[in-house]
C-alpha cells in the first residue's frame, strides 16, 4: 500500500513511514497505519450531538467525551466534568446481529436501552414532559 491509497485521516497519530527498497529516486513508500477502530458515522454523530445540544440548553448535561476502541465506540455524557459519566452511548459491532449495535448505559452500568436503530435507542434519553389537554 503506498501513501496515495491511504486516506489523510488515517495518517494522524502515531505512525511511521517505511521506505521499501534502496534509497533511490522513485522508491516506494509504505505507511504503517494503525489498526482500524469502530467509529460513529457522520449521521450517527449528528443525531447524538443534536440530543446533546438540547440537553445542554436545558441545563441537564454539561460535558462529553468520545472514545474509539477496536471493538466499540463510546460517547460519554457528564453532568459535571470531574464526575463519572451519567450515560454512555455505545456502538458495539459484535452485538449488531444479536442484541443490536447501539446501547445506552447508565452510570451504574445498567443498560437503559439496546437496539438496532440509533434513533430508537436515543429515545430513552430524549423523553420530555408533554402536557395532555382534555
Amino acid at each position: 500500500m503506498d501513501l496515495g491509497e491511504i486516506e489523510p485521516s488515517q495518517l494522524r497519530g502515531p505512525h511511521r513511514v517505511e521506505r521499501i527498497g534502496a534509497p533511490r529516486r522513485g522508491a516506494e513508500f509504505r505507511a504503517c497505519v494503525p489498526a482500524s477502530k469502530v467509529t460513529f458515522s457522520r449521521r450517527e454523530l449528528d443525531r447524538i450531538l443534536r440530543l446533546y445540544g438540547r440537553k445542554v440548553a436545558a441545563g441537564e448535561w454539561r460535558d462529553y467525551a468520545i472514545d474509539f476502541f477496536k471493538d466499540r465506540a463510546v460517547f460519554s455524557v457528564f453532568r459535571h466534568s470531574c464526575e463519572v459519566p451519567i450515560y454512555r452511548i455505545e456502538k458495539n459491532l459484535r452485538l449488531e446481529r444479536r442484541q443490536g449495535a447501539y446501547s445506552v448505559i447508565s452510570a451504574t452500568g445498567h443498560i437503559v436501552r439496546r437496539g438496532q436503530e440509533l434513533d430508537g435507542v436515543l429515545g430513552a434519553l430524549d423523553r420530555s414532559l408533554r402536557l395532555v389537554v382534555s
